[in-house]
């Protein structure tokens, strides 16, 4: 009986962690939660950028489904997903940009290579609104409604999939249909 006393802390101990490690295993969901989510957009702070026109929070509130994309000219997976951005923008979605701890020269170098899928955009050198916006890796995408509250984040590189099954639904929602 004492020997089995001994042992019910570490049974116990290797139950909890073997509870954790099945969740995340069989968890469903590839995302990080956000605490933005349903709530009205953090707040813009931004620096002027290139050619771009810095965005206010009142420009997230143009009636419309509008997306708040962070990158950086540094970030590989922001050179992959630029082309999706492209894409959205050329239907007519409204992308704002956040250029994110970058040098002025490289982030309107990376714009000028691939083009630039930004309505407006600005810099965020010091990443005080990455920090509102709870952002730490890049890219970040958040979808935002007509009225500015936050309804999705999409972390990492927009693919053809989280695009299909995160984005384009909400922007059907929204009245826009992209294909």
């Amino acid at each position: 009986m004492r020997n089995w006393l001994f042992a019910l802390p570490f049974i116990i101990i290797i139950s909890v962690i073997g509870l954790f490690g099945l969740s995340n295993f069989f968890s469903l969901s590839d995302e990080l939660s956000s605490t933005a989510i349903g709530q009205l957009a953090p707040k813009v702070q931004l620096e002027p950028l290139a050619d771009s026109i810095p965005f206010a929070q009142v420009d997230l509130m143009r009636g419309q489904v509008t997306l708040v994309n962070f990158w950086a000219s540094w970030c590989a997976p922001c050179r992959a997903e630029h082309a999706t951005l492209m894409e959205l923008a050329a239907h007519g979605v409204p992308i704002m940009g956040v250029n994110y701890k970058d040098s002025p020269d490289n982030a309107s170098a990376f714009l000028s290579e691939l083009g630039t899928p930004y309505l407006m955009g600005g810099a965020d050198p010091q990443a005080r609104m990455a920090l509102d916006w709870g952002v730490y890796g890049l890219p970040e995408t958040f979808v935002l409604d007509p009225n500015g509250k936050v309804l999705q984040r999409v972390t990492g590189p927009l693919t053809q999939r989280n695009l299909e099954t995160r984005v384009l639904p909400m922007l059907k929602d929204a009245g826009l249909s992209l294909y």
